[in-house]
C-alpha cells in the first residue's frame, strides 16, 4: 500500500488498480492547502457537468456511464453535479426537486461506486434568497452520503457583485452550521464575490469556528489572465484553501474560441499551486465550453470525433494530470 501510495504522489502512472479515494481518503484544509488523509497536498482533475434542469441539453448526460467513462478514458478523479437552483430556471430544483435530485444522485452514487470524488453544488447566483431551501437541500444531501469520504460540498455556485461581509459569509456560516451539525468532516467550498474570483477580498475575512472549509474561485481562460491569478496569489498568501470547481478555455459567457495559450498558463499555475479542479463543461450544446459536439453519446463511449477542440484540449490535460509535467 505504501509503495502504491508514494507513486501516486511522485504523479507517475500508477500500475495497480487503487482509486483516488482509497488512495487518499477523506480530505481535509491544513493551512492554504487541501490535504489527504496522510496529511499531504492534493490536487486532483476532472469535469463538471451541465445544470441539472431540463431544456439545456446537459441533464441528458446525468447517468453512472458517463461518470464510468471520464473515469476510465479520462482518467478523471473528480467530478461536479450542478444542482440548477435559482428561481428563474423553469426546469430547476425550485420547481422540480424531485427529479433535479435524482438525476444528481445517479451521478454521486456512480462516483462513489468508482472511488472518485464528487461535488455537490448548489448552481446559484442568488442563493442568499432562499437560504432556506439551500439549507434544507444540504441537510439531506449530509443525510443521505456524508459518511462516504468522495463528498464535497460546494455551497454558493457564482455570488453575484455583492458583499462578501455581509451578505455571502453570514449565508454561508448558517449553510455550514446546518451541514455541520450532520457531516463534522467532509470538505466545504465557498463561493466568493463576482462570480467566484474575489478569492482575495474572502481571504480578508475568512470562515472561523469550522474545519475544512475552502473557498470557490472560477476563469475562464479566454476572459481570465493574470489579474485573476495575483488574486488567487493574495489569498494563498492569506492562508485560505481554494478550489477551482470551474474553469473554461473560452470566454467568461462560455463561448467563443478556445484560448490555448491562456488554458496553458492556468494549468502551469494550478499545478504549482496544488489547485483542484473541475472543467465546464459535460454537454453537447453549440457553445463553445461543450466538450460535445451535438449528437454525441449520452452513455459516453465518445472518439475523438465527438469531443469538441475545447473537450479534446481538456481532455489533454485531465489524463496526464498525475504525471511529473503535463
Amino acid at each position: 500500500y505504501q509503495a502504491k501510495f508514494f507513486l501516486y504522489q511522485l504523479g507517475q502512472d500508477c500500475p495497480f488498480q487503487t482509486s483516488p479515494v482509497e488512495l487518499n481518503g477523506s480530505l481535509a484544509v491544513s493551512g492554504n492547502q487541501i490535504v489527504n488523509k496522510h496529511g499531504k497536498a492534493v490536487s486532483f482533475a476532472g469535469n463538471s457537468f451541465f445544470w441539472s434542469n431540463k431544456g439545456w441539453r446537459g441533464a441528458k448526460f446525468y447517468n453512472k456511464q458517463v461518470v464510468q467513462w471520464l473515469q476510465k478514458d479520462w482518467n478523471s478523479t473528480i467530478i461536479r453535479c450542478p444542482v440548477a437552483s435559482d428561481e428563474n430556471i423553469k426546469e430547476g430544483h425550485f420547481y422540480h426537486p424531485e427529479s433535479n435530485e435524482k438525476r444528481i444522485e445517479w451521478v454521486i452514487k456512480a462516483a462513489i461506486d468508482l472511488g472518485i470524488y464528487v461535488i455537490i453544488d448548489w448552481h446559484s447566483h442568488e442563493a442568499e434568497k432562499n437560504e432556506k431551501r439551500a439549507i434544507a437541500f444540504f441537510e439531506k444531501m449530509a443525510t443521505k452520503y456524508g459518511e462516504h469520504p468522495n463528498i464535497i460540498y460546494e455551497i454558493y455556485n457564482e455570488p453575484l457583485n455583492i458583499s462578501w461581509d455581509t451578505v455571502i459569509k453570514p449565508y454561508a456560516e448558517k449553510v455550514i452550521s446546518a451541514i455541520r451539525k450532520i457531516d463534522p468532516d467532509n470538505l466545504i467550498i465557498v463561493g466568493t464575490p463576482k462570480w467566484s474570483q474575489d478569492v482575495d477580498v474572502a481571504s480578508k475575512n475568512p470562515i472561523i469556528g469550522f474545519s475544512n472549509i475552502a473557498y470557490t474561485l472560477h476563469f475562464y481562460a479566454g476572459t481570465h489572465k493574470e489579474e485573476l491569478r495575483k488574486k488567487i496569489e493574495v489569498a494563498l498568501e492569506n492562508g485560505i484553501a481554494i478550489m477551482v470547481t470551474e474553469w473554461g478555455t473560452v470566454n467568461a459567457d462560455g463561448d467563443g474560441k478556445i484560448d490555448s495559450e491562456s488554458v496553458a498558463e492556468w494549468m502551469v499555475f494550478l499545478k504549482k499551486n496544488k489547485l483542484s479542479h473541475c472543467n465546464w463543461a459535460i454537454n453537447d450544446k453549440k457553445e463553445g465550453a461543450s466538450v460535445l459536439y451535438p449528437g454525441a453519446s449520452t452513455k459516453g463511449n465518445w472518439s475523438d470525433k465527438d469531443l469538441t477542440e475545447s473537450g479534446k484540449l481538456t481532455k489533454s490535460y485531465i489524463i496526464n494530470w498525475n504525471k511529473k509535467k503535463l
